[in-house]
């Protein structure tokens, strides 16, 4: 299952594919900060725009200061197993996605042949902003996922 998320084939790493098919916040100047110590998170102030849009502002910025943040190498570290390639999948498109351009995450989806869904509008927080639907979606995966 793949909710608004990257979908690398082995070999491949995010960093390079997001390079081609840029995103909103590959384009935003110093909306990614780094930690002393590696470890990335996104700008507080650029958090509601870019990940959570369409959420409540109130929620957005909670958020923005609650964030975990991931190691920066695992952008980069070449995927050693792609689950796709063996077992049936299904994504979700986030139409307004800000984070992971929606273009890649179409091809991502159309390469791993996925039962694809789009949810126009929708942003990087697609999770919160359309529960019903990616609960749908979820539900129809764990239907039809021995099939």
């Amino acid at each position: 299952m793949y909710v608004a998320a990257h979908a690398p084939d082995v070999g491949e790493d995010e960093g390079e594919l997001g390079k081609k098919t840029p995103s909103v916040l590959a384009k935003t100047e110093g909306a990614v900060k780094t930690t002393p110590d590696k470890f990335t998170y996104l700008n507080p102030a650029d958090f509601p725009k870019l990940f959570a849009p369409d959420l409540p502002r109130e929620q957005a910025e909670f958020e923005s200061r609650s964030q975990v943040p991931a190691a920066a190498e695992v952008f980069n570290t070449p995927l050693t197993a792609a689950a796709w390639k063996t077992k049936p999948s299904w994504g979700i498109v986030a139409g307004n996605d800000q984070i992971i351009n929606p273009d890649l995450e179409r091809w991502y989806y159309a390469r791993a042949k996925s039962h694809t869904t789009e949810i126009k509008g929708a942003s990087h927080s697609v999770y919160e902003s359309h529960p019903e639907g990616v609960a749908a979606v979820i539900a129809d995966a764990a239907r039809n996922a021995q099939k």
